[in-house]
């Protein structure tokens, strides 16, 4: 098979990127694999790219390259094809609504994977007949905000499957959207085999990784770490991650760590170049997240046979962890419950072994062999099926999806029209 993944900048950070690479890689070994990104800024790839699989560019915003983007005149036009809906949507023009539809139009590929919503509305509206159009979606459809879920109700029964990241999201698809003929299946995200040892769970050192945003309740955690350290002052927290731009959340975490006198105990220690080194010199993970799409520092961290405290948050956590087995779930937003389960794990070092021993094995179901395979039996499912969709479905659905964005434009013109209206009139 021929698979062609496109996704917004493989030259960037982030957790899509990462899990495309590592599926990328995996599916590498029996068919043809590229990747296409819609925007290039640097020379390199910031995370490890897969070995072998080509990338190919479609906007080059590299100031000293040949082949820079960013000066034409349609790359400072507004997007018409890319939703409006889509947080990235200020980032894309009529330079990448034509780019976009020229590659999708003319990819020669048995199977081409958007990775992204506005990257899937490309996919279901500009790809030629032929290839299987699958969207992935690697955030939640509550996630996204009314505007975007109503576009993709109207746009996605074009495609030909959706993939999500948990059974919650794929059941909320399903339920929600009304995309009759579209299969919609959960496959969560893969993570590598470390190429480090294993934890041996005696580091007095437990460990918490991702960006330093409210949604990760980093303070919910730091105030659960002061009840642990009035019973256990020999134990540590480590906290890996960066903020936003403006540092508000770091400073407000580091006043936190101050004001309840701990920092001795509780550390802030910024992005890490390898995050498995870290985790396999700790004993325990924690996530005290109001919400995750999936959880994938879970998943590292049971990879390097931590267990793993985390909150019972939608989406992933519950799907991930089997409580009391190879973790612990606790409630949303209480403190007193993370502290009483990271005290159980430190408290009882037999317990802590053998959960974490069991948190090993239970991870072996997100290596990226078993997650290709699982893409791998939709992709071949699909592009064998005896009945394909028919062409006057196809023009039903796209003159449906033409009316809603010939009303919603109209809608959009008039509303901008009444506020420089009104801007004029004061």
């Amino acid at each position: 098979m021929r698979i062609s993944f496109l996704l917004h900048n493989t030259y960037g950070i982030g957790g899509t990127i990462r899990t495309t690479f590592n599926l990328a890689q995996a599916l590498a070994e029996r068919h043809d694999v590229e990747l296409v990104s819609v925007f290039r800024h640097r020379d390199e790839p910031m995370m490890e790219a897969p070995r072998g699989i080509p990338i190919r560019t479609l906007v080059d915003l590299r100031r000293t390259s040949p082949d820079y983007a960013g000066d034409l005149p349609d790359h400072r036009k507004p997007a018409r094809v890319f939703p409006r809906g889509d947080g990235r949507h200020q980032q894309y023009s009529k330079l990448t609504d034509d780019r976009i539809g020229a590659y999708l139009r003319s990819v020669d590929a048995d199977v081409v994977v958007g990775t992204r919503p506005g990257l899937n509305v490309h996919i279901a509206r500009q790809t030629r007949r032929g290839p299987v159009r699958v969207a992935q979606e690697h955030l939640t459809l509550d996630g996204h905000g009314g505007r975007l879920r109503r576009e993709l109700g109207i746009r996605y029964g074009l495609l030909d499957a959706v993939t999500t990241v948990t059974e919650a999201d794929a059941h909320a698809y399903r339920t929600r959207l009304h995309l009759p003929g579209v299969r919609i299946e959960a496959v969560p995200n893969s993570v590598p085999t470390p190429a480090v040892a294993p934890s041996d769970g005696t580091a007095k050192v437990v460990v918490a990784a991702g960006r330093l945003t409210r949604v990760k309740r980093y303070d919910l955690l730091i105030d659960a770490f002061a009840k642990v350290v009035t019973a256990r002052p020999d134990w540590t927290l480590r906290i890996y991650g960066s903020g936003d731009r403006t540092g508000n959340e770091r400073d407000a975490l580091r006043a936190q760590i101050a004001d309840l006198r701990l920092t001795e105990h509780v550390f802030l220690m910024g992005n890490a170049k390898s995050l498995e080194r870290e985790w396999v010199k700790s004993s325990i993970a924690v996530v005290t997240s109001s919400k995750e799409s999936f959880g994938m520092t879970i998943v590292e961290a049971m990879r390097c046979a931590l267990p793993v405290v985390s909150t019972d948050c939608p989406h992933g956590p519950g799907e991930i962890i089997e409580d009391g087995v190879d973790g612990r779930l606790v409630p949303v937003g209480d403190a007193n419950a993370v502290a009483d389960a990271l005290l159980e794990l430190i408290q009882d070092d037999d317990l802590r072994r053998r959960m974490g021993a069991a948190a090993l094995i239970a991870s072996e179901r997100f290596a990226p062999s078993r997650i290709a395979a699982r893409h791998e039996a939709i992709f071949t499912e699909l592009t064998e099926r005896t009945h394909p969709r028919g062409m006057l479905r196809d023009l039903g659905l796209r003159s449906r999806a033409t009316a809603y964005g010939s009303a919603y434009t109209a809608r959009h013109l008039a509303a901008t029209a009444l506020r420089r209206a009104r801007g004029r009139s004061r």
